[in-house]
This record gives C-alpha cells, sequence and structure tokens, in this order.
C-alpha cells in the first residue's frame, strides 16, 4: 500500500510556521514521528515512511502554493500513486481554529495550491484535510493574516491539531477516509 501525502506551503524562510504553511508542519511532524527525514528532490522536499506495512511519499512542495500541483501530479505519476491514495493537507481560513475537516473531494474554496491541483491533476476528487486556520483579521487583511505567525494563545491548539492531524491521516491509512471523516470531522478540539 503507497500513500502520497503532501503538505501545502510556500518555501522561504519568511513563510517557515506561518499560517499559510501549516500543511509543511503537519507534513513534517508526521515523517519526525515515524522517524523518516526529508531530503531535496524534483519539485520537492521528499520523506519516504514506512509504517504499519503501509509506504508513505511525504512531500512538501518546493514550487510555491500557486504551483503545488506540478509537484503533486509529478510525485504520483513517479510512484504510481492513485489520486484516492493523495491526501492533501492546508491550511483554510472558513474552519475555526479548534477543528479540522476531512473531505473526499470538492471546489478549490479559493485555495491557490488546490486551484492549482486540481488543474493538474484534472479532478476535485481527491482526499484533503483542512486545517482550520479562523478568519480573525481585519476586513482587508486577510493576506497578512494567512502568511502571518501564529499568535502566543494559538500555539497550543496548534501543536494539539498538528498531533490529531498526524492521527488522522494514520487513521485514514488504516481505516479509510469515510471512517476518519466520521472520527474528525464533527469534533472541537480543547486544551
Amino acid at each position: 500500500m503507497k500513500y502520497l501525502l503532501a503538505g501545502l506551503g510556500n518555501i522561504g524562510a519568511e513563510y517557515a510556521h506561518t499560517r499559510h504553511n501549516i500543511g509543511f508542519d503537519v507534513a513534517a511532524a508526521f515523517v519526525a514521528k515515524h522517524g523518516g527525514q526529508f531530503r531535496s528532490d524534483r519539485l520537492a522536499n521528499v520523506a519516504e515512511v514506512r509504517w504499519k506495512g503501509r509506504n508513505f511519499i511525504v512531500i512538501c512542495p518546493t514550487t510555491y502554493m500557486n504551483l503545488s500541483g506540478k509537484a503533486v501530479k509529478y510525485w504520483m505519476d513517479k510512484e504510481k500513486i492513485a489520486v484516492e491514495n493523495l491526501m492533501v493537507v492546508f491550511d483554510d481560513l472558513a474552519i475555526p481554529l479548534n477543528k479540522l475537516r476531512i473531505r473526499s473531494g470538492g471546489s478549490d474554496g479559493g485555495h491557490n495550491g488546490l486551484k492549482s491541483i486540481q488543474e493538474s491533476l484534472a479532478t476535485q476528487q481527491y482526499p484533503r484535510l483542512r486545517f482550520g486556520i479562523g478568519d480573525s483579521f481585519a476586513k482587508g487583511r486577510q493576506v497578512d493574516f494567512v502568511l502571518g505567525k501564529w499568535t502566543a494563545e494559538e500555539e497550543p491548539m496548534v501543536r494539539l491539531k498538528i498531533d490529531k492531524c498526524t492521527e488522522a491521516i494514520e487513521s485514514w491509512a488504516t481505516v479509510g477516509l469515510a471512517a476518519t471523516m466520521n472520527k474528525i470531522n464533527n469534533v472541537e478540539f480543547a486544551l
């Protein structure tokens, strides 16, 4: 069983650990938990992790967010991974900070990374893990909010949810998408 886990974000120190880069942080946590290491490779930083008889190819695209689809498509083709064995992790403004949501498909919702993936794969039907970042920003300040760092108050919830994401990814690979959605989608995480 082979899976592709794609954490979305932007390369560069100025973007590290921002809300928009939560996909990178989740991917890094998953790889660290399972003793893997990233290497620089074509279009992405890549790690390979084995867990419970499953192989995970974990990528953090180095193409910048708007071209994430190039890296996702390249690694899916190279590793011969079916679209249902792809999980994309990204930030979502439409979901509160204390929630995660897993979906089997849907629109890009204005997210440029998803838009690029949808164009590259020619489908909206691929699993995704939406990391709620909330929408507590003033009118006209969305870009600053999304590209901003987590506040000290948000950090503990973010760390908890990163752990919950790694568990959700493990669940998806073992019990499947539907059961994992039932387990995760209606939970409000609390510290």
